[in-house]
């Protein structure tokens, strides 16, 4: 008997890019004309822009994890898990899923949206010392962690360790870096109120940064501006700066001062998934390279697209300029690679991603913004307004705007209970522990098990899967 198998799109990554291919290609095909499989370890969309203010208690986590399972006519395969090799070739991704177990998902057609993780460097302590603000489980344990710091402060007798306690640092003068120190200032600002016992004086926030200028993105003038407002806060800006150590009761910065703390937030940039290196394809400064079209030369069936892929900024019409790694550009290269998918699942021609960028919001917390859509520079509540309503409606689903417009408004009227949710109560978890970025394979190790699985997946099936439970839930 002949079987008619329908082509597999295998994507990779549930970010902005990977989720919005997801849905455009469920609603350009019809469910007997492809098979679509998401890998990801988590069933929900994070929206990333929001995470400083689920550190700083203005969201709950729920608001801003969009579920992929919500929509009815949602029909993608989920495997939970990440892919830690791709052979090519073969057309075959392993992926080691949430329980450990290292499966093989043979694929007609992939898109590889694996994201970001945060750039690291050779730092004495960096990776054992500081916290991240990558991912839904860092805002909420750093923000365990700023409370508790606040808590045990207040009960300390020893004014070394108090003073060590209230001293907070931030590394990266980015959005990320900017909107953190922000927000989690405004945060220990409004909870030391409680604490009748501290000096609010006694708490300090740092942030700082290698590069010149913070924000550069923004301009001279709103950076100034974002500057300024972070300054009248109290918050030390120093630039030109970087760490050279850190340790579990002090950061020792490149400029030779010691400061002691116990919080260090490193934000200085990201970097393409590790995944991108185990392809052995070109890349462009650590992000595969692509055509415009948003597929890998060489290499039939394959595209990238978000942090992970150095896609060519064809509005700028520069040689050799690259779209930024931003949720904007994720959000529109996932819908333009569905399109690119299906057009060549149907053998018509694809089309270029053209985006030109509609501008930069910085939301400082309060009332406090600076902001430049279509490039018209604003400030405070202006800005404000504008930042806020474009993160609103980026939200995907009515539940998520819901939920993120209640706790805005609640949070303005009633402010926060400053309530830990007991991270902090086992062992401290700092940037390695919550970026698996030892867990990927090489180009080799890749094809040896491909090659050894298939063997032994010989007479496992008709559609050529591993042997092993199945991970699918859809």
């Amino acid at each position: 008997m002949d079987i008619v198998t329908r082509p597999r799109i295998l994507v990779v990554g549930a970010g902005f890019a990977g989720v919005g291919c997801v849905r455009r290609l469920e609603r350009a095909l019809s469910p007997d004309e492809a098979d679509v499989t998401l890998v990801t370890p988590f069933a929900y969309q994070l929206y990333l822009p929001l995470l400083p203010q689920v550190a700083s208690g203005v969201l709950t986590p729920q608001s801003i994890a969009v579920s992929l399972r919500r929509s009815r006519k949602y029909r993608t395969r989920i495997i939970p898990g990440g892919a830690i090799g791709v052979d090519m070739e073969k057309k075959v991704c392993v992926i080691r899923t949430i329980t450990d177990e290292i499966v093989n998902e043979p694929y007609d057609y992939i898109v590889l949206a694996p994201g970001s993780i945060t750039r690291t460097f050779d730092i004495p302590g960096l990776t054992d010392h500081a916290f991240g603000m990558k991912t839904l489980a860092e805002a909420a344990y750093v923000r365990d962690h700023v409370i508790t710091q606040l808590d045990l402060a207040d009960a300390s007798h020893d004014p070394a360790e108090r003073a060590s306690r209230l001293q907070f640092v931030v590394v990266g003068g980015g959005y990320a870096g900017t909107e953190t120190a922000a927000c989690l200032q405004l945060l220990t600002h409004n909870a030391v109120k409680r604490y009748p016992r501290l000096d609010p004086g006694l708490i300090k926030w740092h942030l700082i940064d290698i590069a010149p200028k913070l924000m550069p993105e923004l301009g001279d003038k709103l950076g100034r501006s974002a500057q300024e407002v972070l300054r009248k806060r109290g918050i030390e800006i120093s630039l030109g700066v970087s760490i050279a150590k850190a340790g579990p009761e002090e950061v020792t910065f490149t400029d030779g001062r010691v400061v002691p703390t116990r919080t260090l937030i490193w934000t200085a940039g990201v970097v393409a998934s590790p995944l991108i290196a185990t392809l052995g394809a070109e890349t462009v400064r650590g992000r595969l390279a692509v055509t415009s079209h948003l597929d890998l030369p060489g290499h039939d069936g394959v595209f990238a697209l978000g942090d992970a892929a150095a896609v060519p900024d064809e509005a700028k019409g520069e040689d050799g300029a690259v779209c930024p790694p931003t949720a904007q550009h994720a959000m529109r290269q996932g819908k333009a690679v569905a399109d690119n998918v299906v057009a060549t699942l149907r053998g018509r021609p694809t089309k270029p991603y053209v985006h030109k960028d509609l501008g930069l919001v910085v939301d400082l917390g309060g009332t406090d913004a600076v902001s430049k859509p279509l490039g018209v520079e604003l400030r405070g509540l202006p800005a404000q307004a504008v930042a806020r309503g474009y993160h609103w409606s980026a939200l995907r689903t009515g539940v998520a705007k819901t939920r993120v417009l209640t706790n805005w408004t609640l949070n303005a009227v009633a402010g926060d209970d400053f309530v830990r949710t007991g991270f902090q109560a086992r062992r401290a978890a700092k940037l390695r522990d919550f970026e698996y970025t030892d867990s990927y394979l090489s180009p080799e190790q890749v094809r040896a098990h491909v090659e050894g699985r298939a063997a032994g997946a010989a007479g496992a099936g008709e559609d050529g899967r591993a042997q092993g439970p199945d991970t699918g839930t859809g």
